[in-house]
């Protein structure tokens, strides 16, 4: 079992202007991505040059915090050089660690970077001592980002029996896939989270607006339909409203947002190094109010406190102003 220490808080950044709102508001550490096809957050307006990066990583080094380089989607076949390239690039920076899941990053990094901590990104979806074992033996994975599909109970018994960090996600989005093995947004746009970062992608997006309200589209599927006046969602595919059986509603999942932030003495308890927010499309002005909510809580809890009003203060920060502790409070098991 990893020694428990200190919780890390760390937090999303989307862009160069995000990561200082974010180290800034008491984040420990920030993951990013470069503007390529190489992070599961490729999106148009968000991500980092090489000389972004750069800078970045100076300033959280600056004031006191990390920065952890996302190069989480999965390698082509045919052309693996822009992950070899973003793992090269990560480390020439200062990066202090680089999150992938494919092997032949994890490779590229353990063989020609071995200095560099590698954290295994939720995408590889790794959730026993076998599977995050042979991450560990074959290329020093130092920590593993758990999959939102355990419970905290479940989350102890692991940590118990492997010796790498964990880190688990608290606040944000969340995913009814396989952390983001999604065959619906790859049917519907010809897009795939994990191979080119993006998932329901904006340029596939079509508000269709008439007498009886708004249509939001997806490549031409309608995912939802508004009344006039209703605000309007973005049109995720599996958070959409579809007809069956007779019925509409959301068949896949319903649009909430995790926040386990009430949980943060369980997930220490559980043996949990780091807690993660959610969040790297997200404006500066989101990120720095759930960052200085979760600082707040986490200070208390590591001063033997219990975080509780963090439900109430994150309530307008939720998607569609409902929130889920998840998989992670199973009571029915």
């Amino acid at each position: 079992m990893s020694e428990r220490g200190r919780m890390e808080l760390v937090c999303p950044a989307g862009t160069p202007a995000t990561l200082r709102a974010a180290v800034q508001a008491g984040a420990d550490s920030v993951y990013c991505g470069f503007r390529d096809e190489t992070n599961a957050r490729n999106f148009p307006g968000l991500n980092f040059s090489a000389q972004e990066m750069a800078d970045g990583i100076r300033f959280a080094h600056d004031h006191g915090s990390k920065v952890l380089v996302a190069i989480n989607t999965f390698a082509r076949a045919e052309n693996t050089e822009p992950w070899r390239k973003a793992a090269d690039t990560a480390v020439a920076s200062g990066a202090d660690a680089v999150i992938a899941a494919d092997i032949a990053v994890l490779d590229h990094m353990s063989t020609n970077h071995p200095d560099t901590r590698l954290h295994l990104s939720v995408q590889a979806a790794a959730a026993t001592p076998e599977a995050i074992g042979f991450y560990a033996d074959a290329f020093g994975v130092r920590r593993v980002v758990l999959p939102r599909v355990l419970s905290v109970q479940e989350i102890a018994a692991l940590n118990r029996a492997i010796a790498v960090e964990t880190e688990a996600f608290v606040f944000g989005g969340l995913c009814v896939m396989v952390e983001g093995r999604c065959h619906l947004s790859s049917y519907a746009t010809g897009k795939s989270p994990n191979l080119n970062g993006v998932c329901s992608p904006p340029e596939a997006v079509h508000y269709v607006e008439d007498a009886n309200g708004t249509t939001a589209q997806l490549s031409g599927f309608t995912i939802d339909r508004y009344e006039a006046g209703q605000p309007t969602g973005y049109p995720t595919l599996c958070k959409g409203r579809f007809k069956a059986s007779g019925k509409t509603g959301h068949l896949f999942e319903d649009p909430v947002s995790l926040n386990a932030g009430s949980m943060i003495v369980a997930f220490r308890e559980a043996g949990v190094k780091a807690l993660k927010i959610e969040g790297r499309q997200r404006g500066k002005g989101y990120v720095s109010e759930v960052v200085r909510a979760f600082r707040r809580a986490v200070d208390a809890v590591e001063q033997g406190g219990t975080p509780t009003e963090i439900d109430s203060i994150l309530a307008s920060m939720s998607e569609g102003g409902r929130q889920t502790t998840g998989a992670y409070r199973k009571t029915w098991r």
